[in-house]
């Protein structure tokens, strides 16, 4: 395994010492990026490793925009936005919004503080995966962040993926208070996957009572 690829790992499997000891042997270790183009300090951000992330900046790495967003650093996104307001409706290079970064983490002040400043907030990834703030926000569980979507005009029944909605993401992931939000500004308790399998049916295999009481009750009063 590479220097870098070994780098990466024990960020995602949280071994400070090893991350430390990695980084004293090559420090150029702090500006490679990985496969998906992710530095190592969006990475520890992603994998949820603030230990990691806070050794990292301590010891010369930067905030870009994106991983301002993703860490609800404000300061620094206005900072880089204020300069080029274009920044707002950006990708990262790993080719998500930085929009959809913000509403993923529940940044909501960034996320509003970017639709403020012209963001698109509709823009699917570039990555292929077709991913937008709304699928971010149902998939991460951010509650707050998906009312606020849904009231910006967000569509509850954007596909993306092998055919998914954010309703089958939602069930999938046994997020109750989000499938109530999606299911009362329209999402089709209907729509299935490309295989075939309904919110009802994730919801019911995945071992989420809750979600597929509230899905099994929708469907008897339609």
């Amino acid at each position: 395994m590479s220097d870098s690829k070994s780098f990466f790992e024990a960020i995602r499997i949280n071994d400070l010492p090893q991350v430390r000891a990695l980084l004293d042997a090559d420090p150029a270790l702090l500006t490679v990026c990985n496969e998906s183009k992710a530095s190592p300090l969006l990475f520890s951000i992603y994998t949820n490793r603030p230990e990691i992330r806070d050794f990292l900046l301590s010891s010369g790495a930067t905030m870009d925009l994106y991983e301002a967003a993703c860490a609800g650093d404000l300061p620094r996104v206005k900072h880089f936005v204020e300069s080029n307001p274009a920044e707002a409706s950006s990708f990262s290079p790993d080719g998500f919004p930085v929009f959809a970064l913000a509403c993923f983490f529940g940044q909501l002040e960034i996320a509003r503080y970017l639709a403020a400043k012209g963001a698109n907030i509709h823009a699917p990834a570039s990555n292929g995966t077709g991913y937008n703030a709304l699928t971010a926000a149902v998939t991460a569980g951010r509650t707050e962040t998906v009312q606020w979507l849904l009231e910006q005009g967000l569509d509850p029944n954007y596909h993306y993926g092998p055919a998914y909605t954010p309703l089958l993401s939602a069930a999938a992931n046994g997020h109750v208070e989000i499938l109530k939000l999606l299911l009362v500004h329209g999402a089709d308790p209907n729509a299935t996957a490309n295989d075939g399998k309904s919110a009802l049916a994730l919801a019911t295999e995945r071992n989420h009572p809750q979600a597929a009481d509230l899905l099994r009750a929708r469907t008897a009063s339609a």
